[in-house]
């Protein structure tokens, strides 16, 4: 499914979020550069690619023509100008810091051609806070994935006031052309729709463990046989990372200055010990025997 006037997407930061949405572009037919200042990240994001699809072939999930140019639509490099120079539509990866955005916003502003669409995965960080260091802002906007990027179908397109029905347009329909299902906000709320939700969980549910009235485990399983969910808050935080619930509450906090935005007590505790969940083989679950 083409989209008109899209065809090069520049993908910024190559970790788990970032690699896994410059795949799924490049199996969905888009010509993609992923680019990443470690050059560790690109090792990681490259050898991630070569691996998962070797699988989907020997699955029998994707045929060897498939997979081979699928691969032939990606490649990675640290040099942003490269990556970035011919993009129609890039989208931003990187860390949840605000200013960390506004300094690569600023840059691709003056790499891009003027018809490119910068949009940012943040998972809460509205467009609106780093719109201003671009001359484009009708062309900015969120367009948040769910990870596991490849797996989850979920895309929130957040329309700031600034951004253009054009782009909304064009960005959603880049959406349905990678098999994504694209919900429209029609404007800015932070944390947008789902996030919004899940936070209320989360906070009550860490609320319950640090007030000692049951373990994570047993919080997992209420939330999973009495409510239906498919994973409990604390299994779901060691999948998107402890760190980045860390990350999010300080921001958070920064922002306001309000102590109840705070990360928990035992988010803190993980985040010293270097638990983040499953990328480091311990969260809230330990999965070293894995």
């Amino acid at each position: 499914m083409a989209v008109e006037g899209i065809q090069n997407i520049c993908v910024v930061g190559a970790g788990n979020m970032g690699h896994q949405i410059a795949l799924g572009a490049a199996i969905s037919g888009f010509t993609v550069k992923c680019t990443d200042v470690k050059p560790e990240m690109l090792k990681k994001a490259e050898d991630f690619t070569n691996s998962y699809l070797a699988g989907r072939v020997a699955k029998g999930k994707m045929s060897e023509d498939q997979a081979k140019a699928a691969r032939a639509n990606i490649t990675f490099t640290s040099d942003l100008k490269e990556a970035a120079g011919d993009a129609d539509l890039v989208i931003e990866a990187i860390l949840e810091i605000l200013e960390l955005k506004r300094k690569v916003f600023k840059q691709l502003d003056e790499i891009c051609p003027p018809y490119t669409i910068l949009a940012s995965n943040s998972s809460f960080i509205v467009s609106s806070k780093f719109v201003d260091v671009t001359g484009r802002p009708d062309k900015v906007c969120n367009m948040h994935y769910f990870n596991p990027a490849l797996v989850m179908k979920l895309v929130e397109v957040v329309q700031g006031p600034h951004t253009s029905d054009e782009t909304v347009r064009k960005v959603m329909a880049v959406c349905k052309a990678l098999d994504k299902v694209p919900v429209h906000l029609t404007k800015e709320v932070e944390g947008f729709l789902v996030n919004r939700v899940i936070r209320a969980i989360t906070e009550e549910a860490l609320w319950l463990y640090d007030m000692g009235v049951a373990s994570t485990e047993d919080i997992d399983k209420a939330l999973m046989y009495g409510l239906g969910h498919p994973m409990g808050a604390f299994r779901l935080m060691d999948l998107t990372g402890i760190d980045l619930s860390y990350i999010m509450g300080m921001e958070k906090y920064r922002e306001t200055g309000d102590p109840r935005h705070k990360p928990s007590p035992a988010i803190v505790e993980k985040y010293v010990k270097g638990e983040y969940g499953e990328k480091t083989g311990k969260g809230w679950y330990d999965y070293t025997k894995k």
